[in-house]
């Protein structure tokens, strides 16, 4: 392993059981992502990509192999510690849009950055903060709605807002237009990229869509659990 890559992962395997059986959903996944570079990883539904993207993040653990985030390896980390690692530091964009229903658009933009630590700047004030993120998006005027009384694209700008308010080094997207209409859906990802631009953090999205793949620097294919293949765009 080498410091070159934000995200690096070696002979990574995920398994679960079934019942009595075992099933392999990654197979001997190899893959180093650099700072500021975006990677698309494609595939069909059930191939393993929200798997591996969870691994990658820290969110689930692998059955065997090494990975590392932010130059640290995920190893020897319980949950805890690595809800510490990436907090302030990794932003996630879901499908679903992840929004907590009981708090306004604002105050869902807010969460990540009452969530570091005390003696991070960007504590100070997370309102002004969460303000700007939505402006940038085009949500002003829509701080203090609820998710149920935003559209669809409005939903996901705000969770677009959330993801980058702390200015993450590593952003995770899984299949951030799967729940939009195309038109909708460019318009997200035109911010999307707009802003990983802006802010030159690192983006893994995981896609099923080919036009999308195409805007990133790499991609690669997953098939039944194996990574293989990247162009440049």
């Amino acid at each position: 392993m080498t410091s070159d890559y934000l995200i690096e992962a070696r002979q990574l395997c995920k398994q679960v059981r079934s019942g009595e059986q075992r099933l392999t959903l990654l197979r001997d996944v190899d893959l180093g992502v650099r700072r500021g570079e975006v990677v698309a990883i494609v595939g069909a539904s059930g191939s393993g990509k929200s798997t591996l993207l969870g691994l990658l993040a820290g969110l689930d653990v692998a059955t065997r192999g090494e990975l590392r985030l932010l130059g640290e390896s995920l190893g020897g980390l319980d949950e805890d510690e690595r809800a510490r690692l990436r907090a302030g530091r990794v932003g996630f964009v879901f499908q679903s849009f992840q929004l907590l229903a009981g708090l306004t658009a604002l105050e869902n933009v807010m969460v990540p950055l009452e969530l570091l630590s005390s003696n991070d700047a960007r504590r100070d004030d997370p309102e002004a903060l969460a303000r700007e993120a939505l402006a940038e998006v085009g949500l002003s005027e829509r701080l203090r709605h609820f998710p149920n009384q935003l559209s669809g694209g409005e939903q996901q700008r705000v969770a677009l807002a959330r993801a980058f308010v702390a200015r993450p080094a590593v952003l995770f997207a899984d299949e951030p237009t799967g729940n939009l209409d195309s038109h909708t859906g460019a318009q997200v990802i035109d911010l999307l990229f707009d802003l990983q631009r802006e802010q030159g953090a690192t983006l893994v999205l995981v896609t099923h869509d080919e036009q999308l793949a195409g805007r990133c620097d790499r991609r690669y294919l997953l098939t039944d659990g194996h990574l293989s293949g990247e162009a440049g765009r």
